[in-house]
């Protein structure tokens, strides 16, 4: 076997163990959203808490992302070692969840750690994977999200395999965070490895004063006032939709698999996504993803009571086109900035991006109180559509032609 045969072999190796290592770590993103139903039944939390449960997360990570790029973790500290402490550091905090009521406020603080862990897990991959691109970093950042994507599903899953048994779900996730932190020592670094830049405070105003910059993030921020939203509440729309053509227990397990197959679908629709946007464009590629989610988003309501099978057959669709589009903005950030300012620009959208998600978490419940869940996810669609707006901007911009390769 010739010498680039055997780099080949191992590069694809060495992705598949770094995304199967995401999925098992991130399945403590959604873990106790995915459980909702559950405590429901021990324990009625207002839709407050129940927003709190995901909210909480968001912000951990953007804690963790900021004082990790201040720090320069990534840089001083060995990239196995970091992501195996802390998805280990998660798996405790997610387990210690069982020492609590259902509705204490310690749970959110649990939950706000293990965000602030993901910081170490999800970003550390990608750079991890990033050491073995060769002009496919489209398609590596993609399979990152994409591993991001099944493993904020997984929860779903195993909380119907566990039945009404919240509590089986939680031991799960936290098992497989520490098989993940476990596997991840066997996942060496690539040739292409280099220190990221630290991240530049001073320089962050730069995401808004280079035009380029500031309609890359709008079109991310419009993706991301969806998508977060979206995976929170999807389960909770389902089982209450099922409900309505079905008994309760038979909607209950039904719902469970259908919200994994609407959120895992996006693992597939980030692959396909980020293969065609190195061939095709970014601008392209993302502009046409948005559209066709916000679309979803304005119409999944109207089948809501109806025949599950139409109604996630259309929630399949809206789960691969909602983060079929997230790879591209990373990627396009690190295309348009400075070399030495990509750290600085993708720690500012990520920040910003998980931040507004804070917003469409918590408006989701005052939607469903006001206007029903007919009509609630609609004002989901907002933001795609704006992203798209900004995308398109960017796209009749020369600066565009330094996206993948001239193809914009």
């Amino acid at each position: 076997m010739s010498t680039g045969v055997k780099i080949m072999s191992e590069k694809w190796r060495v992705i598949t163990l770094i995304c199967l290592c995401q999925v098992l770590v991130l399945a403590l993103w959604f873990s106790t959203t995915a459980v909702v139903p559950s405590l429901q039944k021990e324990r009625t939390l207002t839709s407050f808490q129940i927003s709190l449960l995901s909210s909480s997360v968001q912000v951990g990570f953007v804690i963790g992302t900021l004082v990790s790029g201040f720090l320069g973790l990534a840089d001083r500290l060995n990239l196995r070692h970091f992501f195996m402490v802390a998805a280990a550091i998660a798996a405790v905090a997610n387990l210690l969840i069982l020492a609590l009521d259902p509705a204490s406020l310690g749970i959110p603080v649990f939950r706000l750690v293990v965000g602030i862990c993901m910081a170490g897990v999800y970003p550390v991959g990608m750079k991890m994977a990033a050491s073995w691109a060769e002009n496919d970093m489209g398609l590596l950042v993609a399979l990152l999200v994409g591993a991001l994507t099944l493993g904020s599903a997984s929860p779903h899953v195993l909380n119907a395999i566990g039945g009404i048994n919240w509590r089986a779900t939680v031991v799960l996730a936290s098992a497989s965070a520490g098989l993940g932190a476990t596997l991840i020592c066997f996942a060496e670094i690539g040739p292409k490895f280099a220190k990221a830049p630290r991240f530049r405070p001073g320089s962050a105003f730069k995401a808004w004063t280079t035009r380029s910059l500031r309609f890359a993030n709008f079109g991310y921020f419009g993706h991301m006032w969806e998508l977060y939203a979206m995976w929170t509440w999807i389960g909770v729309f389902l089982q209450a939709s099922f409900q309505m053509t079905m008994n309760a227990d038979r909607a209950f397990t039904l719902s469970k698999f259908a919200t994994f197959a609407v959120i895992g679908s996006g693992g597939l629709g980030c692959v396909i996504a980020g293969w065609l946007a190195d061939r095709w464009g970014r601008t392209t590629i993302a502009m046409t993803a948005m559209v066709l989610s916000g679309t979803c988003s304005m119409f999944v309501g109207l089948l809501f009571g109806r025949n599950p099978v139409f109604l996630t057959g259309l929630c399949i669709v809206w789960g691969i086109t909602v983060v079929a589009d997230s790879a591209q903005f990373s990627a396009s950030i690190a295309e348009l900035s400075e070399p030495s300012l990509v750290g600085t620009m993708l720690t500012v959208q990520t920040s910003l991006g998980f931040l507004l998600t804070l917003i469409t978490i918590h408006l989701i419940p005052y939607m469903v109180e006001a206007f029903s869940w007919r009509y609630a996810f609609a004002v989901l669609g907002v933001g795609p559509f704006l992203g798209t707006m900004a995308m398109a901007r960017l796209r009749n911009m020369k600066e565009a032609l330094a996206l993948a390769g001239g193809r914009r």
